[in-house]
């Protein structure tokens, strides 16, 4: 249990660390904090992102389990979402009328914090549900 409980600190710390710098007012200061590593180099980027790859580490030390493989499909839509928005505003420069008006509304402080109270819980539900018991 006590390893369960380091397992979900660490992620939980990770998780807070991709908040800090990612944060912004708006959906639109976010995206511009996510295209500073974008436009440095797309691996950064990635590097940028390191509870995904506990994800991916996560669904193969337990054996594909839901929990782990849920863990995964919504950073992967998650992350593939930014790129696309990224690429549609800061390189194609093709923005709705519709779009913006989303992406320059104010987010509420606390939004970007949902993430470690969506994401913790399904890391935990990977580590208990698994067949994998050295946890």
């Amino acid at each position: 249990m006590e390893n369960i409980l380091i397992i979900l600190s660490i992620y939980a710390a990770l998780e807070l660390f991709e908040i800090q710098w990612q944060k912004g007012d708006t959906l639109m200061a976010v995206l511009g904090n996510l295209y500073r590593y974008y436009r440095k180099n797309i691996f950064l980027f990635f590097l940028m992102h390191p509870t995904f790859y506990i994800g991916i580490g996560l669904a193969m030390v337990t054996d594909l389990s839901f929990g782990a493989m849920a863990l995964v499909f919504i950073k992967t839509v998650d992350i593939a979402t930014k790129i696309i928005l990224i690429q549609l505003i800061f390189e194609k420069r093709e923005i709705t009328v519709e779009l913006s008006t989303i992406l320059l509304a104010p987010l509420h402080p606390t939004m970007m914090y949902l993430s470690v109270a969506v994401y913790t819980p399904l890391v935990y539900f990977a580590l208990t549900a698994s067949t994998y018991t050295n946890f």
